[in-house]
């Protein structure tokens, strides 16, 4: 990727990367943007962590199967978080992955454009999640 793309996706807060992938996938919506406050994570605006974060749906992820979740459950679609740099990014991805290697109810996909991560529900088929990936490219 070059320096103007890196910058352009980084310019973006969490949210306004979440609309600009509702627009090449339609079953995408926004359910919750977080604040200092109600960060489930405790890494909003943090050392390391991220700047921004917001939690997305996705229809095509079968109600039966996150039944009893929360509207923001990452089962339910995804989330993005952004981050300063990509190598920030990159770090909480594979944080992210190790513990999903011991936990295989935590595996879901990664997408990574510039300080964006794009973290999309196992519930999702390959197919589907590829989605994600295109869209991550329009970022």
């Amino acid at each position: 990727m070059d320096a103007a793309s890196a910058e352009k996706s980084d310019a973006l807060t969490a949210q306004q990367a979440a609309a600009k992938l509702g627009k090449s996938i339609p079953e995408l919506k926004l359910v919750q943007v977080y604040t200092e406050a109600n960060d489930p994570n405790h890494l909003l605006g943090r050392p390391g962590g991220y700047t921004s974060k917001a939690a997305f749906s996705d229809s095509r992820v079968s109600s039966a199967d996150v039944e009893g979740l929360d509207k923001d459950a990452l089962e339910r679609g995804g989330s993005v978080e952004v981050f300063k740099t990509e190598d920030e990014a990159k770090s909480r991805a594979e944080y992210i992955e190790t513990i999903a290697k011991s936990m295989p109810s935590a595996t879901e996909y990664h997408y990574i454009v510039g300080g964006i991560l794009i973290r999309v529900s196992k519930l999702l088929t390959p197919t589907q999640a590829k989605d994600y990936e295109a869209g991550a490219k329009s970022l």
